[in-house]
């Protein structure tokens, strides 16, 4: 019948710390309900005490004095018990503690050893070196740079390059503003003369 709905026996997540724990606060209050009722009738005991005096009743009076002497003891006890179970309780509660504390420990220990195998320390020293040298080369760029350019060449750059910021054009080289030579008149009919030379004998072939 447990399984008509489908459900399945799941492992049950109190510990047998959490069951002790449990336990142990359980007596404590039980004997802390034991220690207000026996407070409660102290108080009325010594009131009856109090009255039997009053009475002329001195030796019943002092019988129920000493019942109260025995039974103040007895609170005494009760409260050193309670105090022994509240420290128990809040050891088990810090080793509870402490187990996580240890566990998770443990899995952090596992997952460097697991990064340790991925990465040696050999691997990490070449990186390192690699790094260094990649540095040292950029380095060396930069100095050969900085020496082939002369201070003209550096003005240059830096005056594009605000240019570039600024969103402006670069000045273009310009453009030669002398005049294009004229043809000559010879020249020009030299075509027309080649053409009237060539007509005959297009109309030799025609007929």
């Amino acid at each position: 019948m447990g399984n008509v709905f489908g459900r399945k026996n799941r492992p049950s997540r109190v510990t047998e710390q959490d069951k002790a724990i449990l336990q142990l606060k359980q007596q404590r209050d039980k004997l802390k309900q034991y220690q207000k009722r026996v407070t409660v009738q102290l108080e009325k005991e010594r009131l009856l005490a109090k009255q039997l005096l009053k009475d002329g009743k001195k030796d019943k009076a002092l019988l129920l004095l000493k019942k109260k002497r025995f039974q103040d003891q007895l609170l005494d006890k009760t409260e050193n018990q309670i105090s022994n179970l509240e420290r128990m309780v809040q050891d088990i509660e810090f080793m509870q503690i402490e187990m996580k504390v240890i566990e998770g420990l443990k899995i952090g220990n596992d997952c460097l050893k697991s990064m340790h195998e991925i990465m040696s320390l050999e691997d990490v020293e070449r990186i390192l070196d690699e790094t260094q040298e990649s540095i040292e080369y950029q380095r060396q760029i930069d100095e050969m740079l900085a020496g082939a350019l002369t201070q003209e060449d550096e003005d240059t750059v830096l005056a594009e390059l605000e240019a570039i910021t600024q969103g402006e054009d670069v000045a273009l080289p310009e453009v030669p503003i002398e005049p294009v030579p004229e043809v000559s008149e010879t020249a020009k009919a030299e075509p027309e003369r080649r053409e009237a030379k060539n007509k005959p004998d297009r109309e030799m072939l025609a007929a």
